[in-house]
């Protein structure tokens, strides 16, 4: 069989591992270069497959390549950019099929969350009838930890270590100030639909006295007086009250707290802050004072204290996929199944694309406490063994070390420009 190119996509909100998995997948393809000629990948996503902009992978030595195993973000660009339906919006996918057939492209590795294995499974549909047919495995990557399937996605460890220790250090903070101070804390973490990022900063709580005090999870519909009555509690108690609240938190009729009414690319809500909303309402309701913060960009980017498990598994999912593709394997994720806890072992399976595509796995409702404001001891049985190890980048001059691409070009075969 001869030799073709694969193209390899970063897709959505990046992660502080996601680059371990374009390692490798890249330092895996280099193994089989009687099958993958090449890894092109897409400047900012898949755009840079529809508008032929693809960055050439194997004028980076192996060297830089093995170094991004340490490099949060999207070493690449990524995209926030969803492909509509084939008959809707058919000339999108006609026009990746038409960029892949010029540069030979017969392998397609989309590393992204549930959106973008809609997509990779609606590529390999469409390539079938255009009568190129390429294969088409997607790789999971989202800090939500939302897909279907796998145990886990690769990102949550490190994000959920950020949380937790996060919540453990701000705590100490607000425990020295409260007496004549601050008394409330109130940290804003990820996770429209599922709870799971927030599920994380409750491994900081130890004892009964420890914080969080009140999780606000998106399983479970806001009750303002219940949270009011919760917060005044935790300051007879402990005279301080830490919260952790998920920017997904939302109203029994569904409304999110902090919902602008804007949509994204995706056409997701878009969400204003819920930290701001809650801490008007303790200091209109209470009268306390209070800080917030929100963790966004922090809780995702944070490379320097990534979970050892965490980029062993993505780089492992990177890995598998192109394994699974020379065996012509197609339509399919590799998928992280858990064997034991303690120890804790795992193993990478596979799944098909339409088993995981467009589905979300929320919280369950037995990792959540009976009065819906913690987790229980399943939950962290669940989440401890993902965020342990740590695996620190190279540092230089007191900061981690940064490496920097060619990024050049692959060359353009196609005279059409294409609008995106």
């Amino acid at each position: 069989m001869k030799a073709m190119n694969a193209f390899y996509a970063q897709s959505g909100g990046v992660t502080a591992v996601i680059n371990a998995t374009a390692c490798g997948v890249i330092e895996t393809s280099r193994r089989y270069k009687n099958i993958i000629s090449n890894v092109y990948a897409g400047r900012n996503g898949i755009i840079g497959a529809l508008q032929e902009d693809m960055i050439d992978t194997n004028c980076e030595s192996k060297r830089v390549i093995g170094n991004l195993k340490n490099i949060p973000g999207g070493i690449f660009g990524s995209a926030r950019y969803k492909l509509k339906g084939i008959e809707e919006n058919k000339i999108e996918y006609e026009r990746l099929i038409e960029v892949f057939r010029a540069h030979n492209i017969g392998y397609f590795f989309y590393n992204g969350g549930n959106d973008s294995m809609d997509t990779a499974h609606k590529v390999s549909l469409i390539s079938k009838k255009m009568g190129f047919p390429v294969t088409c495995i997607g790789i999971p990557k989202t800090v939500d930890n939302d897909l279907p399937i796998t145990d886990n996605c690769p990102g949550f460890g490190s994000v959920a270590k950020y949380v937790a220790v996060s919540i453990q250090e701000a705590a100490m903070d607000i425990i020295s100030m409260s007496k004549t101070s601050t008394k409330v804390f109130i940290l804003e973490v990820m996770g429209r639909h599922a709870g799971w990022i927030a599920a994380a900063g409750g491994l900081a709580k130890i004892n009964t006295d420890d914080a969080p005090h009140i999780i606000l999870f998106p399983e479970i519909a806001f009750n303002k007086r219940k949270f009011l009555k919760k917060v005044n509690e935790s300051i007879k108690k402990y005279d301080h009250c830490v919260i952790v609240a998920s920017e997904g938190a939302r109203y029994k009729n569904g409304k999110f707290l902090a919902e602008t009414g804007a949509k994204d690319a995706f056409g997701h809500a878009q969400l204003g802050g819920v930290a701001s909303v809650l801490a008007q309402m303790i200091s209109d309701k209470l009268g306390l004072k209070y800080h917030y913060a929100i963790a966004d960009y922090l809780q995702r980017s944070a490379r320097h204290i990534a979970s050892a498990v965490d980029v062993k598994q993505a780089y492992a999912v990177g890995q598998a996929a192109v394994e699974m593709a020379i065996k012509n394997q197609t339509a399919i994720m590799p998928v992280i199944k858990r064997i034991s806890n303690e120890p804790y072992r795992w193993k990478i399976e596979y799944a098909d694309l339409s088993r995981i595509a467009n589905r979300e796995k929320m919280l369950p409702r037995k990792y959540i406490s009976k009065d819906g404001y913690s987790i229980t001891k399943a939950c962290r049985r669940y989440i401890e063994p993902l965020i342990q190890g740590e695996d620190y980048p190279p540092y230089q001059k007191g900061m981690p070390k940064r490496i920097k691409l060619k990024n050049i070009a692959v060359t353009k075969l196609l005279n059409n420009n294409f609008v995106v």
